[in-house]
């Protein structure tokens, strides 16, 4: 019958319709016989993108906690910093101000040992 050569055009119509309905209802099975596969892979991918959604935030907090961590240690660096740097700077001036006062001191020594000369000198003019 493939081939047979009285074909009408209305036969040829009626073997279109039924080659498509044929083709259409084997769709329609395949289908719903796809269909439990079909949502269970649909499942098995919505729980694959679930766990790579937790990794990506568990990986987002561990780079916010790591930067936290960097942050507070630059923080505490430069607490230190300063504190050595103030410390430093109270160093230099209590040296400057043992120096002055030493220096200080040293003249009011020369003093007192001029005074004294000046007041032999006076006494053995006397």
């Amino acid at each position: 019958m493939k081939n047979a050569r009285d074909n009408q055009l209305s036969d040829r119509r009626a073997a279109s319709a039924d080659a498509k309905s044929a083709l259409l209802n084997a769709y329609r099975a395949a289908q719903a016989t796809a269909a439990p596969a079909r949502a269970a892979r649909q499942a098995e991918r919505a729980l694959i993108a679930a766990a790579r959604e937790e990794r990506r935030l568990e990986r987002e907090r561990a780079k916010t906690e790591e930067q936290a961590r960097i942050e507070a240690e630059a923080a505490e660096l430069q607490a230190a910093a300063h504190a050595a740097a103030l410390a430093e700077t109270e160093a230099r001036e209590g040296a400057e101000k043992a120096r002055v006062a030493r220096v200080i001191e040293d003249e009011a020594e020369r003093k007192a040992a001029r005074d004294l000369r000046y007041a032999n000198r006076k006494a053995r003019q006397a």
